[in-house]
């Protein structure tokens, strides 16, 4: 395992192994900001994103969620690709802090590609404020996608 990969283990090991602060209940709302790097599909080279969302937990283990921001896909062989995600979806934890959830929404195009469909399902680990997540992004009329990793900050509102 090279260093990057050591590096992200023991980040993911000891986030997973902190103990979150605070008891949860049904009703609670969260507000989280973040930053994502990806690797694409066809020939972009990469892609950058922030984003926004919003949480309301509709048990002690599953949340809806809604999330938005704004993403950019590089490219030295096409015209770079950059659209505004409006996405719904679910949160769902399988753990104290491990968690699955998926989405699905629209991106829109802000370099002149139109509206395409998307969905994501991804896995991460949430703490008191930090999480820690990946996921498949698939646009499908722009055809292409991304896998991502998010780092973001969140708060109880």
């Amino acid at each position: 395992m090279n260093s990057k990969g050591k590096s992200l283990f023991l980040i993911l090991f000891i986030l997973a192994t902190t103990t979150v602060f605070g008891q949860k209940k049904v009703g609670d709302m969260r507000l989280g900001y973040g930053i994502s790097g990806g690797i694409t599909m066809n020939n972009y080279s990469g892609a950058v994103g922030i984003d926004g969302r919003f949480q309301y937990d509709i048990t002690l283990k599953t949340s809806l969620i809604g999330t938005t921001g704004y993403t950019h896909f590089f490219s030295n062989e096409l015209p770079d690709l950059a659209y505004v995600p409006a996405k719904v979806g679910f949160k769902s934890h399988i753990g104290e802090q491990v968690y699955v959830l998926g989405e699905i929404g629209a991106g829109f195009s802000t370099t002149g590609m139109g509206i395409s469909p998307l969905w994501n399902p991804g896995i991460g680990i949430a703490t008191k404020h930090i999480d820690i997540s990946l996921r498949y992004e698939n646009l499908q009329k722009f055809d292409t996608g991304q896998f991502a990793l998010r780092l973001a900050y969140g708060y109880k509102l």
